[in-house]
């Protein structure tokens, strides 16, 4: 999410996937489809994978309330990723320094917490794709791109 910085140094990596959960689909999902879909969302808890710098995957649990909060706890790690406020604070219990901030706005989460989330914007999505029964999308900020991406996964709800 933070262009060039690594989640084990304290701050978020420049790819994050998200999986949601949409209706069956055998084809992708339009955009303006999958944005009316976000901006239903008030309140989500998923599984998600973090893409690092350095290519490795963290999994770990999100915590979304739209708009504009999310809490991110990794398995296996001590870091947590809060966002509220306009700010993302990355905490790090390894750490002997108080947490990193960044803007909200400088972050790809801007996105998805916005209070009006739309896919259909010039420039926003840099990926839309069927893969494996599931839609792929790959989101920026047109207007900074250098702040990096997020990949959203939607896929449809299995059953226990």
């Amino acid at each position: 999410m933070i262009p060039g910085m690594n989640l084990r140094s304290l701050a978020l990596a420049p790819a994050f996937a998200l999986a949601f959960a949409l209706p069956a689909a055998a084809e992708k999902i339009p955009l303006n489809e999958i944005s009316r879909y976000l901006n239903s969302l008030k309140t989500v808890v998923a599984d998600f994978s973090q893409v690092n710098a350095d290519g490795s995957v963290t999994p770990g649990r999100v915590f979304i309330q739209r708009p504009g909060r999310v809490r991110f706890e990794y398995k296996g790690d001590n870091t947590l990723v809060l966002a509220s406020g306009g700010q993302v604070a990355v905490f790090d219990k390894k750490s002997n320094t108080g947490a990193q901030q960044y803007p909200l706005s400088q972050t790809p989460l801007s996105i998805i917490l916005d209070a009006n989330v739309n896919l259909g914007r010039q420039g926003m999505v840099t990926g839309h794709s069927e893969q494996n029964n599931g839609t792929v999308v790959t989101a920026q900020d047109p207007q900074r791109p250098q702040n990096g991406t997020i990949q959203m996964v939607f896929t449809a709800p299995t059953e226990l």
